[in-house]
């Protein structure tokens, strides 16, 4: 079904130069990937306008969905679409020539997403070749799997020589407390400068639920403790696991109330970190 048109407001007035780092685009125009769990219906550029305009935030990073595997079409023309306002997030491997990536980079692509989970269409084997081809363009990796296997690739994490944002803050499928091996290890990740996390979509592992997903909330709050500097949001719209029926929009940027203590550090959040790692 459609993404839920909505029009509640958040209570939280996004800074100016607001970003939500993680949106998906989907049209049946597009053939999906043979890799493709996740088949969602369309979710428009102009749908996700409205959401944003209600939101009150001013940019966008449009993320290549799972669904389309290593064909980048559909992003780059939503970007295109949205204007100067969209950056990208591309799937690519080893064989993707230097041109390509130096064309996505013209684009307004700024990083690479590595979707360790079921339906991902890159593998761990290429993860320190591209990350080592992409760091010249300034890009990053998004990568996101379940932290609680966080402890069996932090070395390899670590030793990336791009920029490494970890998704969905940290995508415990089994929430952890904050005391879990998983979860320092992650912390410990985000000792390095070139580490970033992204707070997004707690819906997707939460065992307590709205309004705060307090077991993912915890987590979060430690996260922002720890990298300030380096923590970016997401609305994750339209929200393709739960089948265009997740929670509101005001409601996923409000959580910042909770999680984040100060509007100073929401800022940082908000806006001038995503503007300073996506280029905006």
């Amino acid at each position: 079904m459609p993404p839920v048109a909505s029009s509640k407001k958040p209570k939280l007035t996004p800074p100016r130069g607001a970003v939500d780092t993680h949106i998906h685009i989907y049209s049946r125009r597009y053939p999906t990937a043979p890799t493709a769990v996740v088949k969602p219906d369309d979710a428009s550029v102009p749908d996700y306008l409205a959401v944003r305009s209600r939101l009150g935030v001013d940019r966008t990073v449009v993320v290549q969905p799972s669904a389309y595997g290593l064909d980048n079409s559909c992003t780059l023309d939503a970007m295109a679409e949205i204007g100067p306002s969209a950056r990208g997030i591309a799937v690519c491997n080893e064989e993707t020539p230097d041109a390509e990536l130096e064309r996505l980079n013209a684009r307004g692509i700024r990083g690479l997403r590595f979707f360790m989970l079921r339906g991902g269409a890159v593998s761990w084997d290429s993860l320190e070749t591209m990350s080592a081809r992409i760091a010249p363009l300034g890009w990053h990796i998004v990568l996101q799997l379940d932290g609680r296997g966080l402890p069996d690739y932090a070395a390899r994490i670590a030793k990336l020589t791009s920029n490494v944002v970890i998704d969905h803050t940290g995508k415990f499928l089994e929430p952890v407390p904050a005391d879990h091996a998983s979860f320092r290890t992650l912390l410990r990740l985000l000792d390095d400068g070139r580490k970033w996390l992204k707070l997004a979509a707690p819906y997707e592992t939460s065992k307590l639920g709205p309004p705060f997903y307090d077991d993912v909330g915890a987590l979060a709050k430690e996260l922002v403790k720890a990298a300030p500097d380096r923590t970016i949001w997401a609305s994750n719209w339209p929200h393709p696991s739960s089948g265009f029926i997740g929670p509101d929009d005001a409601d996923m940027l409000d959580l910042l109330l909770d999680w984040v203590p100060d509007d100073a550090t929401r800022n940082k959040v908000l806006a001038d970190n995503p503007a300073r790692l996506y280029g905006f």
